[in-house]
């Protein structure tokens, strides 16, 4: 044989090889394979799924209740019992200003309550043996009220002298120090309930016929990854803005842990309503011509069907129109597939080559 028409049935040989590897080699992702030049599909079968309607937004952490505490007089600080971020229950004694004068001013006043008790005692025996005048026990009545409101105002003029919780929560930074002089426009410290945060998003208003309280929302935190902070909605505000044309909604987000933190940015889902809806897996939708289309198979043959889709969700949607529960549609091996005969296997099954398969491949 001559050399130049061995080089060409070699040159033959190669091309015959490509374009058999190319017709009978593996597809990508092992989607479709051809058995004795059938081609092969795998599908999925249509099912309920729960949907929800979410609306997202981005809010601000807000403890359910916040004051700067300061002290009622001028005075000069004698005692700081409390910590920085200290955990207090609701009259828990914070800082005690000096009170000596207070306490002195206490004592006179209850000195002459007793007294005035004591005159009004003696004024009732001589009313009641004819030697005194009903005016004179009415005055001594007068003296000894009169004398019960002054240990009153004497008691709260000490209880002035105190700062004390006002509520149970945290405590931020202290910003005082003993034997410091104070007026009831300095700062002491900051007292937060974290027990329970609020969390205020704004909403469009095109969403506002959606808004009621109750509904659940879902809120992460960047300070958290993976973690996922529950609540409800507790009101919808009264008034929408009209610049930004929307509208405050505040939600209530247990915070038991104490994670949370007034000021913290926290990105919400808002649940506006929850069903089950059929779907099936992103891949199956085919797009074609500005409409959506999946292939049912139906007795091993594959059909093109239009449908209608809902809401997508990672890895799915929600089919409107189109197919029924329990349907199985070809999630691999839809761009080769017209109404034709298929043999089919489930997602997540590898296809089994014959021994005889694979002598046959071999002598073809």
């Amino acid at each position: 044989m001559k050399p130049g028409r061995i080089v060409l049935a070699a040159v033959f040989l190669v091309l015959a090889g490509a374009s058999v590897w190319l017709i009978w080699g593996p597809r990508d992702k092992g989607a479709q394979q051809r058995h004795g030049g059938t081609l092969t599909v795998v599908t999925q079968p249509v099912t309920l799924r729960p949907f929800t309607d979410i609306v997202e937004a981005l809010g601000t952490a807000k403890a359910s209740e916040s004051v700067t505490l300061n002290a009622r007089v001028s005075d000069t600080i004698r005692a700081v019992k409390f910590d920085d971020g200290q955990l207090v229950k609701k009259g828990d004694v914070l800082v005690n200003l000096e009170d000596r004068e207070e306490k002195a001013k206490l004592q006179e006043a209850e000195a002459n309550q007793k007294e005035a008790e004591r005159q009004f005692k003696r004024t009732r025996d001589l009313v009641k043996k004819g030697n005194a005048s009903t005016a004179a026990l009415d005055a001594a009545q007068r003296t000894l009220d009169e004398a019960r409101f002054r240990v009153d105002a004497a008691q709260a003029r000490l209880n002035d002298q105190r700062v004390v919780a006002p509520f149970d929560g945290v405590l931020g930074l202290r910003q005082v120090s003993e034997g410091s002089l104070i007026t009831p426009s300095t700062p002491i410290t900051t007292i937060d309930a974290i027990n329970l945060i609020y969390l205020d998003f704004s909403v469009p208003e095109r969403f506002l016929a959606r808004l009621k309280p109750g509904q659940e929302v879902e809120a992460k935190v960047e300070a958290y990854p993976g973690r996922l902070f529950k609540g409800r909605v507790k009101t919808v505000d009264s008034r929408v803005d009209p610049v930004t044309r929307s509208v405050i909604v505040r939600a209530e987000i247990p915070n038991e842990d104490k994670l949370l933190r007034p000021g913290i940015l926290m990105t919400v889902d808002l649940i506006s309503r929850s069903w089950n809806g059929l779907s099936v897996p992103e891949e199956a939708v085919v797009p074609t011509g500005g409409k959506d289309y999946v292939f049912v198979v139906e007795n091993g043959t594959a059909h093109r069907r239009a449908v209608s889709l809902g809401i997508r969700r990672p890895g799915y949607v929600e089919v409107t129109q189109g197919v029924k529960e329990g349907d199985r549609v070809v999630t691999e091996g839809t761009l080769r597939l017209g109404s034709q005969p298929v043999p089919v296997r489930e997602a997540g099954d590898e296809p089994k080559a014959s021994a005889g398969s694979a002598m046959k491949g071999a002598a073809q």
